[in-house]
């Protein structure tokens, strides 16, 4: 694994890519956003054994305010998901993409999805994990929940560890965002809609920020394919709770001639 700070007008923006040892020069890298609490470190092994397993070249990155990134200079805008889509110019100019595969986890997909309409000259294919298309009632106890456990000294450690001293902006931006009243009707309908490359909604049977409508709603309205996977007995983190399962269900979506 290699990494970078990028220059931005907003400040560094932390980044790392992985390289398999066997790369096909015919394929496209993949990007990957994290969700509301990740940051490149939480993806832990699974860039590695993507980049391996797909012979890919892997990028990560932490979006401003969050991981190694530089912190945010103040509350989180309610349009920060699609403002996710000018961010990733940065991102895109430093690595020389010209094509791309997305793949994004939870409000990490939603981000995609807005890239993969905004940046459809470049992207080939999508793949949301766990994303949320709308706004549900079992998305928000489970938020509640989360912020409960996080009262917890040692909850808030964990946090800080990958965050440092911007965890609680992370927290409160998670929490505050998703229960505010510009995200009571908020949907990713119309970015959904503005995707024109071949998608793939994964999601975990057991996903406790989001039921099964979720990535249906996200198949029934890009290229598809029209059924979302669903992975048996798995939560809203795949790359953590089955990252061999997932692999498994993306390589034929990435090998696929009309993802490349």
């Amino acid at each position: 694994m290699g990494s970078v700070t990028l220059d931005t007008p907003a400040g560094g923006l932390h980044a790392a890519r992985w390289r398999p040892d066997m790369p096909d020069a015919t394929r496209s890298p993949i990007v990957l956003l994290h969700d509301s609490l990740g940051c490149v470190a939480l993806w832990r092994d699974f860039p590695a054994r993507l980049a391996e397993a797909s012979g890919r070249e892997v990028i990560a990155y932490d979006r401003q305010g969050y991981g190694k990134s530089a912190p945010h200079p103040g509350p989180q805008p309610a349009s920060f998901i699609a403002d996710e889509a000018e961010a990733f110019h940065a991102l895109r100019e430093h690595f020389g993409l010209a094509r791309f595969v997305l793949l994004g986890h939870s409000v990490g997909g939603c981000m995609a999805a807005e890239i993969a309409g905004r940046h459809a000259d470049g992207c080939e294919a999508l793949v949301t994990v766990a994303a949320q298309a709308f706004n549900e009632p079992c998305t928000l106890a489970g938020i509640r929940e989360a912020e409960q456990a996080f009262q917890h000294p040692a909850a808030m450690a964990r946090l800080a560890k990958h965050h440092g001293d911007k965890a609680e902006w992370v927290l409160r931006s998670w929490v505050d965002n998703w229960h505010s009243e510009a995200f009571a009707d908020w949907t990713l309908d119309g970015a959904l809609r503005r995707v024109a490359c071949p998608t793939l909604a994964l999601h975990g049977e057991h996903d406790e920020y989001g039921s099964r409508a979720q990535p249906k709603r996200i198949a029934s309205l890009t290229p598809g394919p029209r059924a979302p996977h669903l992975l048996a007995n798995c939560g809203h983190v795949p790359h953590r709770e089955c990252p061999e399962r997932l692999i498994a269900a993306l390589l034929p979506f990435l090998a696929a001639p009309t993802s490349s």
